[in-house]
């Protein structure tokens, strides 16, 4: 009996034993799995970016007192400090020296953070079938970037013809970049990356969300003309009030999958980029507009316009003002602005030479054309021809035009709205600032424009600027509708007259649906001589002569103000079958009025430039 109930005991012991161990094992292996799983929550983007927020807020937050340092090491620390929060305010702003500052600090920070076992689990670099389009993307970009600076993007899309139409899914023309040719030119280039140069890309993937503008900040630094997001896909109201759409529809973007690039006249759309959620793009939109005060966007507010530190316009709307949240980045970056550069289809030496006449003769002269077609670019060309002795006085909405940094040594002053001082009021203030040359960036609103044909009258000697008129004959109604409707006039044909008294010369742009830029005229306006009216009825002699001249008088005073022309238009260059071509010769008065304010050289040579093409 006590033999057995021994050896019940024993079984007992030994089964609880085998129970223990399996339970010690099996929970061994379960944390340890545990475990794995949570050093790998460890080396993805988003805990990343938590880590590097947690590292900054501390070197930015540590109490320098209490490091017990001496005199000389607490000032350079303080200044670090310092250089670290002006770097962490203006690093999104358009300032790539401060980018590149975050950008470093981040790079050395995950460097001793991440193994190097564990950073293609962060992003699968060693598998491109893992790549995502976007990953591949950027990791095309940064290759690049090495070799070709900022003109990487440039070089991408010129070398494998990304800017050519395409028939979309839809049928439709358009241009865009598709995912499968971001995937064909990864596997073309197959950069071999290195350790350094993968944390680099995981640094700039970590930096764009966390001070950066999203999936859009590299490409905002490219030499391109512009980027925007936002502006297409539907929204989450229209997702809501469809809530039983189909598969097709399921599939159709989202508004902020958005991305489109302005580049040498094309709207490209990058198919296969766009932000991750609402929330990333609304961010970005709060974020970009912001340099230098750039305002408060609000409900009330809907929409702000302002400029980056490199000189970028940029300007975000958001609902209720616009159905989305959306933001456009105007670029101006072209080196060596010229008119022989912007200007290159054959005999292009004719509007070049033309335009050069224009500004050393002192011509009131509009840059007209729809947007994108280079009104801004050929301006600040044209201002390289303006003689340097006279000073020139700048009025625009946001700074764009950035003439200091084109022609440093000119005396040259900008002005812009803000919310207290107005277009109108900048203006004014311009004619106290001993202004030779009145340069307005866009002439919009209708005070502008009134504001405008009175300083061209009486306080600079000439006047430059831009407008969306289409044609000349729009332009001058335009701005007579201008001084209209700010009650400067109450008769139409006296407006009409002050118009033209101003205007001397258009200078049309056209962009075709290649995007292709050129000037498609420049034009001439010429008022008509003001004859007067006929007084025979002072010689008649007896009533009723008198009184059938006076009739004759009263119906050329009718006819002159309902029928009667106040101007004329002559185009003196056009683009025909392309290329330019002269079609008449400047009027005798415009060259003879252009020639008394050139120098005796210049002159010379507008009568040899006169000759040689309109032979007069």
């Amino acid at each position: 009996m006590t033999e057995t109930l021994n050896l019940i005991l024993i079984i007992l012991i030994s089964g609880g034993m085998v129970v223990f161990l399996c339970f010690f094992f099996r929970s061994s292996r379960r944390a340890s799995i545990g475990d794995e799983s949570f050093d790998n929550q460890h080396y993805n983007i988003d805990a990343l970016i938590d880590y590097v927020k947690e590292c900054i807020n501390e070197i930015t937050r540590t109490n320098l007192f209490e490091l017990g340092l001496n005199e000389v090491e607490f000032k350079k620390q303080s200044n670090k400090r310092a250089e670290l929060n002006k770097a962490l305010k203006q690093c999104m702003h358009g300032s790539l020296e401060d980018k590149q500052f975050i950008k470093s600090l981040i790079y050395d920070i995950l460097w001793d953070y991440i193994p190097e076992e564990e950073i293609n689990n962060i992003i699968p670099f060693n598998n491109r079938w893992l790549l995502s389009p976007r990953e591949k993307f950027a990791i095309i970009l940064y290759s690049l970037k090495k070799e070709h600076g900022l003109d990487a993007l440039s070089w991408l899309i010129d070398t494998y013809r990304l800017d050519e139409l395409k028939t979309n899914k839809y049928g439709e023309l358009m241009y865009y970049i598709s995912k499968e040719e971001i995937e064909n030119i990864y596997e073309d280039l197959g950069p071999v990356l290195t350790r350094e140069d993968k944390l680099e890309i995981i640094t700039q993937f970590v930096y764009e969300r966390y001070k950066g503008l999203g999936v859009i900040d590299e490409i905002r630094d490219m030499n391109i003309d512009g980027v925007s997001a936002g502006v297409s896909g539907i929204t989450h109201d229209l997702i809501t009030l469809n809530a039983n759409h189909d598969e097709d529809e399921k599939q159709v973007q989202r508004n902020y999958e958005s991305i489109w690039i302005f580049y040498k006249g094309k709207t490209i759309r990058l198919d296969f980029l766009g932000f991750e959620s609402e929330k990333e793009l609304r961010r970005v939109c709060q974020l970009i507009y912001r340099y230098n005060r750039g305002g408060q966007l609000s409900e009330a507010n809907g929409y702000r316009v302002n400029e980056m530190k490199d000189g970028s316009r940029v300007l975000v709307v958001r609902p209720p003002f616009s159905e989305s949240w959306a933001f456009f980045v105007r670029k101006f970056h072209i080196k060596n602005v010229t008119l022989e550069n912007l200007i290159t289809d054959p005999n292009s030496e004719l509007p070049v030479n033309l335009i050069k006449f224009l500004a050393k003769g002192g011509m009131i002269t509009a840059i007209t054309g729809q947007q994108g077609s280079g009104k801004t670019t050929l301006l600040m060309a044209m201002v390289r021809h303006i003689y340097g002795s006279l000073t020139l006085r700048i009025q625009e909405k946001a700074f764009e035009l950035n003439l200091r940094k084109l022609y440093p040594d000119r005396n040259i002053l900008t002005f812009r709205e803000t919310e207290n001082i107005s277009g109108q009021e900048g203006l004014d203030i311009q004619k106290k600032t001993d202004g030779s040359v009145n340069i307005l960036g866009e002439v919009a609103t209708d005070p502008v424009a009134a504001w405008m044909i009175q300083m061209a009258q009486v306080a600079s000697l000439f006047t430059l600027f831009t407008h969306h008129a289409k044609t000349t004959k729009d332009l001058v109604y335009s701005l007579r509708n201008s001084l209209l409707k700010c009650e400067m006039f109450n008769n139409e044909k006296i407006a009409e007259q002050q118009v033209v008294s101003v205007l001397d010369f258009d200078i049309h742009l056209a962009r075709d649906y290649k995007g292709r830029r050129y000037i498609e005229r420049i034009t001439e306006i010429i008022e008509t001589p003001d004859t007067p009216y006929p007084q025979e009825y002072r010689q008649k002699g007896n009533l009723d002569a008198k009184k059938g001249a006076f009739l004759e008088t009263t119906e050329e005073y009718y006819r002159r103000m309902t029928d009667r022309k106040t101007f004329e238009i002559r185009n003196i260059i056009e683009f025909r079958d392309g290329k330019y071509v002269a079609i008449q010769p400047v009027s005798q008065e415009k060259i003879k009025e252009m020639k008394s304010k050139m120098t005796e050289e210049d002159a010379a040579e507008f009568e040899k430039y006169l000759y040689t093409y309109f032979h007069i």
